[in-house]
């Protein structure tokens, strides 16, 4: 039995909250920029991993538990009730649907990735193993939606904390790559719109709805928190106690939908149905989503142990990771041809997928300024799909790998 410095569920929750807060502080207050090319995210999920590596907190908790549990569906109601798809629409117009194509890019990229992974003889340099297909469908979560997707695909796929490990290590190397190319990528504008034969009064359409776009959100009171507090508890409940009595669903011998899996899904779907009820106005949900999922990853981290992490698998899924981009990107620039879109939208789309909410809005304000509320809605859009696809990509690798 592993013997800890801190050992009660609360003092465990305490240094998980700290941990989260510190990182964020320690942004803002310095303005460092190693938080440019490394997010707090990172740091977030690193440090209890030495914590419990180290003995401070222990590996199993009841704290870690109750976020796996509870925490994590009553993120994913508090996030996705804020999708405005129709709000995307007006303003990016076909752009919307070159994201979707960018979204499918990902989860074809994923299956691509991992079959190649199997199929290559890595070892024993390189071992890829075969239920690798959790940590592939975890980092498709990421890149369709965002970090909180990138959680839920992991829980709804029954991860190990390598496999999150693997996921969000790939995650930051492409990122480091993929953003410049993203930004970069408006100095050919002009060229890049000839040759895709976009419509000249296509930009123009966009800022004019974007300026007839406003979002703006009213300071929350005790009501509405305490409405929103009935949504995210009420849905996790009844979530939880359907997935407790819905049978798995077994394919080819495979069990592709399990308890987990069912309460992901399930509680997804009654969140995009209350986004389309007065429930999206309610203020502050993002907010405190986000709060909770960062202190979902570091409990991830937390239970971590190096004595057993593979550093030379990681190794491999990068290099896949970065075969993954690839094809995403392809699948971008099919939809750009196709629906004849403008570089600006393309490169939103795609940060939109793949940088999630967070990246979005910085490749928006580089291109067009003017475009930044719709990055966030699209990237809203991602979150939207992100559980779905992500367990699919998931699946679809357990049913190859057999």
């Amino acid at each position: 039995m592993q013997t800890t410095i801190i050992s009660s569920p609360v003092g465990v929750m305490t240094v998980l909250i700290a941990v989260v807060s510190f990182w964020f502080w320690l942004e803002r207050a310095t303005r460092w920029k190693l938080f440019e090319y490394l997010p707090p995210l990172i740091f977030i999920y690193a440090s209890p991993v030495l914590l419990s590596n180290l003995g401070v907190i222990p590996f199993k908790s009841g704290a870690y538990d109750f976020l796996r549990h509870y925490g994590l569906p009553m993120f994913i109601v508090l996030m996705l009730i804020k999708v405005d798809v129709l709000g995307a629409i007006r303003i990016m117009g076909k752009g919307v649907f070159v994201m979707l194509i960018g979204s499918v890019g990902v989860v074809v990229g994923g299956v691509l990735a991992y079959m190649l992974g199997q199929s290559i003889q890595w070892a024993p340099y390189f071992p890829l193993p075969e239920d690798s297909w959790r940590a592939f469908g975890t980092l498709a979560g990421s890149w369709i939606g965002g970090t909180g997707n990138m959680t839920a695909a992991h829980a709804g796929l029954e991860g190990s904390a390598e496999d999150l490990t693997m996921a969000a290590a790939a995650d930051q190397m492409v990122y480091l790559i993929w953003l410049p190319i993203l930004l970069g990528s408006k100095a050919f504008a002009e060229r890049f719109n000839r040759w895709m034969k976009v419509p000249a009064n296509r930009i123009a359409q966009m800022e004019s709805a974007a300026a007839e776009f406003n979002e703006k959100e009213d300071s929350p009171n005790m009501i509405s928190l305490l409405y929103l507090g009935l949504l995210a508890i009420g849905f996790t409940w009844i979530s939880l106690a359907l997935s407790d009595v819905l049978p798995p669903v077994v394919i080819g011998g495979a069990t592709v939908i399990t308890a987990g899996t069912w309460l992901i899904l399930l509680v997804t779907t009654f969140a995009l149905i209350a986004s389309v009820t007065p429930a999206r106005r309610l203020p502050a949900a993002q907010p405190i989503a986000m709060a909770i999922i960062y202190v979902y990853v570091a409990r991830v981290g937390a239970t971590m142990d190096l004595s057993d992490a593979s550093f030379a698998t990681m190794g491999a899924f990068v290099m896949m990771a970065y075969v993954w981009i690839a094809i995403h990107g392809i699948f971008i620039l099919a939809g750009a041809w196709l629906f004849k879109v403008d570089v600006h939208t393309v490169a939103i789309a795609s940060a939109a997928n793949v940088g999630g909410a967070a990246s979005a809005p910085i490749v928006a304000a580089h291109h067009r300024k003017t475009l930044v509320p719709a990055s966030i809605l699209m990237a809203l859009i991602g979150y939207a799909l992100g559980n779905y696809l992500a367990i699919l990509t998931g699946r679809i690798g357990q049913l190859i790998g057999g």
